[in-house]
């Protein structure tokens, strides 16, 4: 029902300001604009896609999809068999027991969880999405009401969408593509803020549903990931951007191809079919690329509208009134439109990043503070109408306010870290 307000929200607010825009200030061709605009037309003052490029857009992107969840799904089904994802299961099952209380022991949605996260982890979109699916699947499974999210789905998707990440591997390559003298320099400001992020929505989800987290497994395991990550960030910062960028793609691609290897290696030592179990997930991933295709047209086109109306101007400006009004600094303002805007779209997000590195400089305050809001979360809406659309979850209970809440504690982080880290040399 929270998702079907906002939803709604989106779509008569934006017609709202675009009504008062053409018939108060002039703008005559901000309907068509809003219906029929095309991004790359230059009459086009918004620049952006209207509805209807909006909804070939939707489509297209699932075509894509069903490429990148057939083969994933596909391989997701040989480890099935040949019990890799048990295992998995057991490994993350001492702490995984404590945040989902709900899933029994050794279940199969925990090893697709961990396989989720892990890709999250290294900023791989493409197998994130499918590993994330196959886990909603799979605690679907266990949902005793089917038409309303579990606590654990819950759990998992705000954990999800918070988008721990080690490496914001395409902010560093835009910076860089943009002549910043440093590109690397937002990686630790990233890295913080998607780890509190990650925190705060862990901590939001367990207070509603009355999770102990001083226990020490629990602890035990924080204490233990904050640990890499502080060794990782040692690391990094011995590296240059060419170097970053390297390590990267040696370490996320190389798993993949790592996971690639050792799955069908188990397959055949285990003397499955590897071929026919791979078959059986693949056409599971194309149906459920094509399932989500009702839940992204209608997210899209909603957000499409929220643009080309211009209702982000409309608040940017109203924010930066009042910051002025009070006396603050306001050079944080000028990256809002990133952190406003990535809840909805990340494309667009990536878009404005882009737009303020132009505007303002690479190397300028609201240029690395727009890097920060870009690597330091996930597309909220877009994993809730994609993810809660594949298992046809329509009460989404808190869903929308745990992610937002948790994406106002990283923009809050990110903003308080960009001064700390930059403000008293720009």
């Amino acid at each position: 029902m929270a998702l079907s307000r906002i939803w709604s929200g989106f779509i008569i607010v934006a017609i709202v300001v675009a009504a008062i825009k053409c018939f108060f200030f002039g703008q005559s061709e901000i309907f068509s604009w809003m219906v029929v605009g095309k991004a790359d037309d230059p009459t086009n003052l918004t620049k952006v896609n209207g509805i209807i490029e909006t909804c070939w857009t939707s489509v297209e992107l699932c075509l894509k999809l069903i490429g990148i969840l057939a083969l994933f799904m596909g391989f997701m089904s040989i480890a099935e068999r040949a019990g890799g994802i048990r295992l998995l299961s057991r490994i993350v099952g001492p702490f995984f027991s404590k945040l989902f209380p709900e899933i029994p022991k050794g279940h199969p949605s925990m090893g697709h969880m961990i396989m989720n996260f892990s890709a999250n982890l290294l900023g791989l979109d493409n197998a994130a999405t499918p590993f994330g699916l196959k886990a909603m699947e799979s605690l679907q499974e266990l949902n005793p009401n089917k038409e309303t999210a579990s606590n654990s789905q819950l759990m998992f998707l705000c954990l999800h969408a918070a988008g721990l990440s080690l490496i914001p591997v395409s902010v560093i390559a835009i910076r860089a593509s943009q002549n910043a003298s440093d590109p690397t320099d937002i990686f630790i400001p990233c890295l913080i803020v998607t780890f509190v992020g990650t925190m705060a929505a862990m901590t939001i989800v367990s207070i509603k549903q009355k999770i102990n987290l001083f226990q020490p497994v629990i602890v035990g395991w924080i204490l233990s990931i904050s640990a890499i990550i502080a060794m990782l960030v040692w690391y990094v910062t011995s590296l240059d951007a060419s170097g970053i960028k390297s390590f990267s793609g040696m370490l996320s691609n190389g798993l993949i191809l790592f996971v690639f290897f050792a799955i069908v290696l188990g397959g055949i030592y285990k003397k499955i079919d590897v071929f026919d179990a791979f078959i059986d997930g693949a056409k599971n991933g194309f149906e459920t690329a094509v399932k989500i295709i009702p839940y992204l047209v209608g997210m899209l086109v909603a957000i499409s509208m929220l643009r080309t109306s211009g209702t982000f101007d409309v608040v940017i400006l109203g924010i930066k009134n009042v910051f002025a009004f009070l006396g603050a600094d306001t050079r944080f303002v000028e990256a809002l439109p990133t952190a406003l805007i990535r809840p909805l779209s990340g494309g667009a997000a990536r878009g404005m990043m882009v737009d303020t590195m132009t505007a303002y400089g690479a190397d300028s305050f609201a240029s690395k503070l727009s890097g920060i809001f870009q690597g330091a979360s996930d597309t909220t809406f877009y994993v809730i109408a994609v993810y809660f659309g594949s298992v046809s979850i329509k009460n989404t209970r808190y869903a929308v306010g745990a992610m937002l809440l948790a994406d106002l504690v990283g923009v809050c982080t990110a903003i308080g870290l960009a001064y700390l880290f930059f403000g008293s040399s720009l």
